[in-house]
């Protein structure tokens, strides 16, 4: 059975980076959509990026867009999410998700539609 594992957070001051990564185990990342998620305390999952690797198309939420870059290096079967900028309220933790039925990335992605989930990796930006 297939696995995602989340690797990356921690606690960084706000304006600094970080690189959270998503590893696949058991099956390769060819024709699905990957997006991350996250969750802050109190609130709903939120996505925040996506790629798929069928067509290379991408997705960011607007509170995101321009500190955030999401990227494959398919040799090594991971994704990768560049976050720099960051803010306080990008405090939450992270998910992977991936789902092999979803072609291309048309918009904001929904929780349901992703049947594999990493564990999740907290993110904490102090201000």
């Amino acid at each position: 059975e297939g696995q995602l594992v989340e690797s990356g957070g921690g606690l960084v001051q706000a304006g600094g980076s970080l690189r959270l990564s998503c590893v696949a185990s058991g099956f390769t990342f060819d024709d699905y959509a990957i997006c991350w998620f996250r969750q802050a305390p109190g609130k709903e999952r939120e996505g925040v990026s996506c790629v798929s690797s069928t067509d290379g198309s991408t997705y960011y939420a607007d509170s995101v867009k321009g500190r955030f870059t999401i990227y494959m290096d398919n040799a090594k079967n991971t994704v990768y999410l560049q976050m720099n900028s960051l803010k306080p309220e990008d405090t939450a933790v992270y998910y992977c998700a991936a789902d092999p039925f979803i072609w291309s990335i048309t918009g904001k992605p929904s929780t349901t539609d992703f049947g594999s989930w990493g564990q999740g990796t907290q993110v904490t930006v102090s201000s």
